[in-house]
C-alpha cells in the first residue's frame, strides 16, 4: 500500500531532482544507458512444508486443527549500476500456497487451523534510490530491507527472513563503513542511521484484520559499531526511538517506546583449534512523551561459549554455548503489557522457534539456554537448543523448548533443510491464568522441511 510521504523525505525527493535537472546535459551520454542495463538480477525461491500441532484453545475454538502449509516464495530483483553515485533498485515479491490448510493469519480466513504467517499475495518488496558519491558511505531512500546484526539475529531491526513474506521499511538510511575513517580518525567504524516512516509488516498487502498489513510511524534507528578500542572486543551502541501512529487492532501504545543500549562481543584463540568465544548486552526501554502507558524495563543477556576444530571428515568445528537472556517484565495489571518488547525484529530467532514468545509476556521472559552446533561432512550443519523459560515477575515457569535443524548446501545455489520445534508449557496456576490468551500455557510443535535456490 502506498502512503504520503512525510515533509522531509519531499524535501530529499526535491534537492534531488533539482541536482539531476542541473546537470542533466553533462550527464546525457551513453553512461547512463550502460548504467541501466548493465545492473545484477537476483533471484530467490524457496519452497516450504510447515506442520503446526498447536494445543491452544478458546471458547469459540476449544481445539485447532494441525495447520499443513505447503507455501513457494519467489523474488526477483534488479540493481542498476552507477551513474554519477546514483542507482536503483527494484523487487518483486510473491507467495503462493500450494496446500492452504491453515490459517495465514487475516487473509484466508481458515481460523479453525492453527497459524502459518505465509499469506499469498504478490509485493513491491523493494524500490529505492541509491547514492554511492560518497567514500565509504551508502544513502537509500524507498522501500527497503534494514537488517542490524548478522542474519537471522536481528534483535530489535529485521525483515523477518524466515516467513516466506518478508518485512520492509518505507524509510531513508545512511551507513556508514570504513576501516580508517576520514572524517574521525577511528578505525573499523560503522554508524547506521534511518529515518522510517512505514513498516511493511508479514502478513501481507490483502490482510483483512485492520492495520496488520503496514504499520505507519515516526521513527528513528541509530546504530554504530566500533572495533578499535580493545582487539578483542567488538562494541556496539544503538538508540531505537520508535513512535508509532495510533491503531485500530495492534497495540501500538506498547511498542511506541525508546531503547537504548551497548552490547560488547568477541573471541580469544586458546590454542590451534580452540576459541573462547563471549557477548554481554545490556538496554533499557522507555515510554516516550507521545505514549501514556509508563515503561521501564531492561534487557540483558550474557552468552559464554567455545569453538573446538574437531577436523575429521565427518565432524568440523563444534561449538557449544551458555546463554541468559532476560527481558523484563512490570507488575500484571490484565490489559496492560509494559514489558521489553521489540516489535521491529526478527523475533524467530528467539526464545524457541514455536514462536510462543514473539510478543513479550506482561511478566517478561527469562530464558536460559545452551546451543550446540556442528560442521558435518560436505559443509552440512547441524545445531541443537534448549530453551528453559520462565517468567521475570513473579518468578514462575512458562515451559521449556526443544529446536533442531539439519542444512545442507549443494551445486552452489541450492540449499536443503529440515528443522523442528517443540514447545512444552507448564501448567502451572500463574502461567495458565495469565498467558493462556497468548499461548504460553500450551503446547506446540512445528516442523519443516525446505528448499531453496537464489543467485
Amino acid at each position: 500500500m502506498l502512503y504520503p510521504l512525510p515533509e522531509v523525505v519531499y524535501r530529499i525527493i526535491i534537492t534531488t531532482v533539482l541536482v539531476v535537472c542541473t546537470f542533466g546535459e553533462a550527464w546525457a551520454d551513453n553512461s547512463f544507458l550502460e548504467a541501466l542495463t548493465k545492473g545484477k538480477v537476483d533471484f530467490y525461491a524457496r519452497v516450504r512444508y510447515e506442520n503446526v500441532d498447536d494445543d491452544m484453545s478458546t471458547v469459540a475454538i476449544p481445539r485447532l486443527e494441525d495447520a499443513d502449509a505447503v507455501t513457494l516464495r519467489t523474488a526477483l530483483g534488479y540493481n542498476t549500476g552507477l551513474f554519477h553515485g546514483f542507482g536503483l533498485y527494484l523487487q518483486f515479491e510473491d507467495v503462493r500456497a500450494l496446500n492452504e490448510d491453515y490459517n495465514d493469519g487475516g487473509t484466508n480466513g481458515k481460523v479453525q487451523y492453527a497459524t502459518v504467517v505465509d499469506p499469498e499475495g504478490t509485493e513491491v518488496q523493494q524500490a529505492n534510490i541509491r547514492f554511492e558519491g560518497l567514500k565509504n558511505t551508502v544513502f537509500r531512500l524507498g522501500r527497503q530491507e534494514i537488517e542490524h546484526r548478522q542474519a537471522p539475529l536481528h534483535r530489535f531491526i529485521g525483515n523477518i527472513l524466515w516467513r516466506q513474506n518478508w518485512q520492509t521499511f518505507d524509510a531513508f538510511r545512511v551507513t556508514h563503513n570504513t576501516l580508517i575513517d576520514q572524517w574521525t580518525g577511528l578505525p573499523r567504524l560503522k554508524l547506521d542511521y534511518t529515518y522510517a516512516w512505514n513498516v511493511n509488516r508479514i502478513f501481507g498487502e490483502d490482510n483483512k484484520i485492520a492495520d496488520r498489513d503496514d504499520l505507519r510511524m515516526n521513527s528513528h534507528f541509530f546504530r554504530a559499531e566500533y572495533e578499535g578500542f580493545m582487539p578483542l572486543v567488538k562494541l556496539e551502541g544503538y538508540d531505537y526511538l520508535l513512535d508509532f501512529d495510533e491503531s485500530v487492532i495492534v497495540p501500538t501504545q506498547r511498542m511506541t517506546a525508546n531503547t537504548i543500549g551497548v552490547r560488547a562481543e568477541g573471541s580469544k584463540g586458546i590454542s590451534k583449534k580452540l576459541t573462547v568465544l563471549y557477548t554481554g548486552e545490556f538496554a533499557h526501554q522507555s515510554d516516550t512523551s507521545d505514549n501514556p502507558i509508563d515503561i521501564d524495563a531492561n534487557y540483558y543477556l550474557g552468552e559464554i561459549g567455545a569453538t573446538y576444530q574437531v577436523g575429521h571428515k565427518f565432524l568440523g568445528a563444534v561449538t557449544v554455548k551458555g546463554s541468559y537472556e532476560v527481558l523484563e517484565g512490570d507488575d500484571f495489571v490484565p490489559g496492560l503489557n509494559r514489558a521489553f518488547q521489540t516489535p521491529l525484529g526478527t523475533n524467530h530467532a528467539f526464545q524457541g522457534w514455536a514462536d510462543r514468545f514473539l510478543i513479550t509476556p506482561a511478566d517478561g521472559i527469562e530464558d536460559f539456554f545452551v546451543t550446540v552446533r556442528a560442521g558435518l561432512y560436505g559443509g552440512a550443519t547441524a545445531m541443537f537448543m534448549y530453551h528453559d523459560l520462565s517468567s521475570n515477575n513473579e518468578d514462575y515457569d512458562y515451559g521449556v523448548e526443544y529446536n533442531a535443524i539439519v542444512e545442507k548446501p549443494f551445486a552452489k545455489n541450492w540449499l536443503v533443510g529440515m528443522k523442528y520445534a517443540a514447545y512444552d508449557a507448564d501448567r502451572n496456576t500463574l502461567n495458565v491464568a495469565r498467558n493462556s490468551g497468548g499461548g504460553q500455557a500450551f503446547d506446540l510443535n512445528k516442523f519443516w522441511v525446505y528448499l531453496q535456490f537464489k543467485f
